[in-house]
């Protein structure tokens, strides 16, 4: 998968989600958009800010007819202690092997490596499958929202470690 060429197709891929099912990208091709992004870790505090900005902005999401689907390298028992505490209502994939994750990132971020991989590279891809959009680097306490039939990315209003939600 060439993770930035905008406007051609995404490759399809199957992971386990938080659950233990498979899910595959191919299952939404003609059905939903997607907005599928990497995260490196369950349960830290940038991640958790991210799903949680995500998990707040469902309604949006759901106007435009768009799935989350987020990748990490964690377990699905992580996983699941991920949704349960966090209160998560999107797909949630187990990538451990980092087969998925690498294969897309390193077409993105050639000088990229695993155990520095800090950044929450996003894509939108269409019910048609393909790539409509794609950001390489989302900052810690940035998240991408959809917004009136378009995308913009919110952050929360951090001093430090000290985060809170957007207002």
């Amino acid at each position: 998968m060439a993770f930035s060429e905008v406007g051609t197709p995404a490759s399809d891929f199957s992971l386990f989600n938080q659950r233990g099912e498979k899910v595959s990208l191919a299952d939404f091709r003609g059905v939903k958009n997607v907005l599928l992004y990497f995260y490196p870790k369950a349960m830290t505090p940038g991640c958790t800010i991210q799903a949680c900005g995500i998990r707040d902005s469902k309604d949006q999401f759901a106007e435009l007819d768009t799935v989350v689907m987020a990748v990490s390298p964690d377990s699905v028992d992580r996983l699941v202690k991920f949704e349960d505490k966090q209160e998560l209502n999107f797909t949630l994939l187990s990538d451990e092997d980092h087969q998925v994750t690498e294969r897309v990132l390193i077409c993105a971020l050639p000088s990229f490596s695993f155990p520095e991989f800090i950044a929450c590279p996003t894509m939108l891809l269409s019910s048609a499958g393909t790539i409509f959009s794609t950001i390489l680097r989302i900052a810690h306490c940035m998240w991408l929202v959809p917004s009136t039939k378009s995308w913009r990315t919110s952050s929360c209003h951090c001093s430090t470690n000290d985060c809170a939600r957007p207002t």
